[in-house]
């Protein structure tokens, strides 16, 4: 059993990476940007923010915090904060779809720079493993074992999802291609035809004209 646990364990760490975007953007007074994610259903996500101090010795200013704002599509706001020079978010999904996350800076004349750091990370789904515990129905070990294999099994989902968006893409980009091929084809045709045809009618001039 132990060998089994670090096995799913090093699977783990192999492949949570995968469900983690960090970046770092800038902003200008008075901008809006926007960060969507699509997410599965029943699935645990997590975002921290923060604006990078220009200066460190001083406090951020009032022109330096943002408004911050995350909602699903359909237009549902989940969480909000404003004025904020940093932050963080956490909400479990109720419905696969794009999630978004929108920092607006406030407006300022003459404009300023905002730095923005953003991490968004998105567990696998998961059950509520602490209801299961207090039935007594496993001990620690074996729940422990559980929820790992669960886990793996999540992040299996996860890769097939994304392969499925793979194939999709080569199967687009397939047909794209042959597309285009058919109609570099065609326009060759188009293009000797009307070289062709004015050939002849060059001809058929000259000759009437008895030049040739």
């Amino acid at each position: 059993m132990m060998i089994r646990s670090a096995l799913v364990v090093v699977l783990m760490v192999w492949a949570l990476p995968l469900l983690s975007h960090s970046l770092r953007f800038d902003m200008q007074s008075g901008e809006t940007k926007c960060i969507s994610e699509d997410i599965k259903r029943n699935s645990m996500t997590m975002g921290t923010y923060r604006v990078v101090n220009p200066n460190d010795d001083r406090p951020l200013g009032y022109y330096h915090l943002l408004s911050v704002k995350v909602r699903w599509t359909h237009g549902l706001i989940i969480q909000s904060a404003e004025k904020v020079g940093g932050g963080e978010f956490v909400f479990t999904t109720a419905e696969q779809g794009d999630y978004m996350t929108c920092f607006t800076a406030p407006g300022h004349s003459p404009s300023t720079t905002l730095t923005v750091d953003f991490e968004w990370r998105t567990s696998v789904q998961f059950k509520e493993w602490v209801n299961i515990a207090k039935k007594g129905q496993v001990d620690d070990m074996e729940l422990e074992l559980r929820k790992l294999h669960q886990t793996v099994n999540s992040i299996h989902e996860e890769l097939f999802y994304f392969r499925e968006i793979e194939e999709e893409m080569e199967e687009l980009t397939q047909e794209t291609t042959t597309k285009m091929i058919w109609l570099s084809f065609l326009s060759l045709f188009l293009g000797l035809s009307v070289a062709g045809i004015q050939f002849w009618y060059l001809k058929t001039f000259f000759q009437r004209r008895k030049l040739i």
